[in-house]
């Protein structure tokens, strides 16, 4: 029945660090578009986005407890786990554990993890 994921939502305390963190580190495209009320966020990259939501402000509906840092995410990288401990390590972000192997929902992978500004626990992978 289910094919696969195409959003989820991210609530954020700082939407300038979020999309600093996502869209200037990560290279994430951000999109903002419009419903019949609102302005709304996204980070776009291949097929899905992340719906971006400010804490205290979050459109409705929502999941029941909407809390910034309770996501954990994990990202297929397009380059290699080198490239992007390096991208981080520029950017002063603190890998908390890796490279180390995990296993993905198509392959084996090799991961880094890092908190994004909200804690959220962000692993960034490829296969190995």
């Amino acid at each position: 029945m289910i094919d696969h994921i195409d959003h989820v939502v991210l609530t954020t305390r700082d939407l300038a660090s979020c999309l600093h963190f996502y869209a200037g580190i990560l290279g994430m495209k951000i999109e903002k578009f419009q419903t019949a009320t609102e302005t709304r966020i996204a980070l776009k990259f291949g097929n899905q986005k992340i719906n971006v939501h400010e804490w205290g402000r979050e459109f409705t509906p929502r999941a029941h407890v909407a809390a910034p840092g309770t996501l954990d995410l994990c990202f297929i990288a397009a380059v290699s786990l080198e490239v992007v401990i390096q991208k981080l390590q520029e950017e002063n972000i603190r890998i908390i554990e890796g490279p180390v192997a995990k296993t993905g929902a198509v392959h084996q992978l090799r991961s880094v993890y890092v908190r994004d500004p909200d804690l959220n626990l962000v692993e960034i992978s490829v296969p190995a």
